[in-house]
């Protein structure tokens, strides 16, 4: 979750910036499980391309983890 705290602090932070609008998208389409375009990603700084590959990363764990304690 450290890195979904990261991206909600520059989102409110500069919210009219590039990175934030494609961090905000990427977050939507993973919460909603809808369309994002991957390219996007790549018009980030290095900092912010890390970040969003940590949010795809932690966000694929939480649901790992929430899809096993479904099974118990």
């Amino acid at each position: 979750m450290r890195a979904i705290k990261e991206a909600r602090k520059l989102i409110e932070k500069t919210p009219e910036s590039d990175a934030a609008k494609i961090l905000s998208q990427l977050v939507l389409a993973l919460e909603a499980e809808g369309d994002f375009h991957i390219a996007d990603i790549y018009q980030l700084n290095d900092h912010d391309f890390k970040l969003a590959l940590e949010i795809r990363q932690e966000w694929g764990m939480d649901r790992h983890v929430a899809s096993r304690s479904k099974l118990f």
